[in-house]
């Protein structure tokens, strides 16, 4: 039954993946680290890029960091993006925003400045506290995930 649901055997076969990443623990977690600081980011769309820029930069583990990025994925993302942006604007002290009334590019404009100032800060945050806690979780738990052995997925038989 679970054999038809794509999403449960891709999300195997990528902590398959990332279990046999070569390198260090210590250069698996710090690229995991520096794909997770950049997932936290609001650059929805570009962070696969950067995140492989920025590990080429400092020569750590590109696909650790690459995979560290998809913590904001389509289905978390939201939320990720709702909690920055009200832990920032609760740290800078701004009232909610509304939306205008007239819809003007003066007001896009102004609007833009109160939602992305809240988000910047709040995401700088999350990107630190998450970037720490998941280099510390993955420095700890990789040399025991490379000791699980991974069972196959069991074949069908032939008729």
């Amino acid at each position: 039954m679970w054999r038809r649901w794509p999403f449960v055997r891709q999300t195997k076969l990528n902590f398959v993946r990332f279990i046999r990443l070569r390198g260090t623990p210590e250069e698996v977690a710090k690229g995991f680290a520096l794909g997770i600081f950049i997932g936290m980011t609001p650059t929805f769309g570009f962070q696969m890029p950067i995140a492989f820029f920025f590990a080429w930069i400092f020569r750590e583990n590109k696909l650790a960091a690459i995979l560290g990025v998809w913590i904001t994925n389509p289905l978390t993302a939201p939320f990720i993006y709702a909690s920055e942006y009200e832990i920032g604007r609760l740290l800078l002290g701004k009232d909610r925003l509304s939306l205008p009334t007239e819809y003007s590019f003066e007001a896009l404009k102004n609007m833009s400045w109160d939602i992305l100032l809240p988000l910047g800060l709040g995401s700088l945050i999350f990107a630190i506290l998450f970037g720490a806690i998941f280099y510390a979780l993955t420095i700890r738990f990789i040399p025991e995930l490379r000791a699980l052995r991974v069972p196959r997925w069991p074949r069908r038989k032939q008729d």
